[in-house]
């Protein structure tokens, strides 16, 4: 390898690191604004540590035919410290609180859009909510009454039994 190639294979790799550390914020945000613990984030860890291997892997073959290069790992090292203390923490902070806020605008949104049909279902639950209870009165008064019935007719039953 040339040293014209080395440098940007350095350079690759100082991208990499960025760019690892870019795709963990995102995950970070995600566990902001949608809060989770316990099998979700071990998964979603799991899985980035999959895909960062994934990625160092396909950056190693192909750039330097396999082999592992320690100045690369190096320069991923670097390029994550670097987005990690320049870019990082403002670019979590804002953008968690920037989608915190929209989702709670598009909830009051949506319940501001939904109060016509809100409106309609109390009105028709309401109107529903009183025939159905005048047929439970009724309901009630029936079952009494077979009750009352039943009861009778046992007792008529048990007194010819015994005669």
């Amino acid at each position: 390898m040339r040293m014209a190639g080395e440098n940007i294979f350095l350079l690759h790799a100082l991208y990499m690191g960025a760019f690892i550390t870019f795709v963990y914020d995102l995950l970070r945000i995600f566990r902001r604004v949608v809060p989770h613990r316990g099998f979700f984030v071990s998964a979603e860890d799991l899985f980035f540590w999959i895909y960062s291997g994934g990625e160092v892997f396909l950056l190693m073959y192909r750039e330097s035919d396999g082999t592992l290069r320690w100045f690369a790992v190096m320069g991923a090292l670097t390029g994550m410290l670097l987005y990690r203390k320049l870019i990082s923490p403002y670019f979590v902070k804002y953008v968690s609180k920037a989608l915190k806020k929209i989702l709670v605008l598009g909830g009051k949104l949506l319940a501001w859009l939904l109060k016509p049909v809100r409106f309609v279902f109390r009105k028709a639950g309401s109107a529903a909510g009183r025939a159905g209870g005048r047929a439970g009165r009724g309901f009630k008064r029936v079952g009494r009454t077979v009750k009352y019935r039943l009861t009778y007719y046992l007792k008529r039953l048990k007194m010819t039994v015994k005669t």
